[in-house]
């Protein structure tokens, strides 16, 4: 599987799960997500020391298919929506913790099957808080530039490759008050360009809930999640949970 899986993915990988500095570029007041800031200040604190607790780590090579696990792991139940938001994304989930996770999934499958990057762009444009992700910072960007230059293809894209993003398993990481969580979803990525080929790639992010939405706080990206292939041994044993829909 090793050689078999394309320099692309590789490459992606390696930067979807590279953590970002700290981000100080504000989001355009047009956004509606700009107009709401993250949590209140007196949180700040216990936020960012959420964020940036180290997590597991696993070997690279475990993002790759891997055999099924006999053992049985937690659950994590998260609930539907049929409402559409911003940029495509569904919304429209409750202000709890699972609701929060099911909105980073919901961002993050919708940014990354675009196959583009103003797809991205265009996503992290209007789910993110003010003094959080950009257009230029946020690591879907960053994953996705990667992406199409190891495969050489252009920002635009090509009809020649197909992206599809499915999240398997997840994680929260903890939660500060009710209106923010830090919370992680391993994604089984399947990726045709030319041959397909797949690997799992998590994010984690500060969740932030803007009024009526939750959206990705403010502050820089969380320590990353180990990417692992979904349903492993390994999988199990640094805390991955699958995901149920309710």
């Amino acid at each position: 599987m090793v050689v078999a899986a394309p320099v692309a993915l590789t490459v992606m990988a390696g930067a979807v799960l590279a953590v970002v500095g700290v981000l100080t570029q504000e989001k355009p007041d047009s956004t509606d997500a700009a107009r709401h800031g993250a949590a209140p200040s007196r949180h700040v604190s216990l936020q960012d020391a959420l964020a940036a607790t180290p997590m597991p780590t696993a070997d690279p090579d475990d993002a790759l298919p891997g055999p099924v696990s006999r053992q049985a792991a937690g659950v994590i139940e998260l609930p539907r929506t049929k409402a559409d938001g911003p940029a495509d994304v569904p919304t429209g989930f409750p202000r709890t913790p699972e609701g929060a996770l099911a909105q980073l999934a919901a961002i993050d499958v919708t940014a990354m099957q675009t196959g583009s990057m103003d797809g991205v762009r265009r996503v992290i444009a209007e789910w993110a808080a003010l003094g959080g992700p950009t257009q230029e910072t946020w690591s879907g960007v960053a994953g996705m530039a990667s992406l199409l230059s190891a495969a050489g293809l252009p920002g635009a894209g090509s009809p020649q490759l197909a992206i599809v993003v499915r999240p398997v398993m997840g994680l929260i990481k903890g939660t500060v008050g009710p209106d923010f969580a830090v919370v992680c979803v391993n994604l089984e990525f399947t990726v045709t360009v030319e041959q397909t080929s797949r690997i799992a790639i998590a994010d984690c992010q500060r969740m932030a809930w803007a009024g009526e939405r939750w959206v990705i706080g403010a502050g820089p990206e969380p320590a990353p999640a180990p990417s692992v292939w979904p349903g492993t041994d390994t999988a199990v044993a640094t805390g991955w949970r699958e995901l149920r829909h309710v």
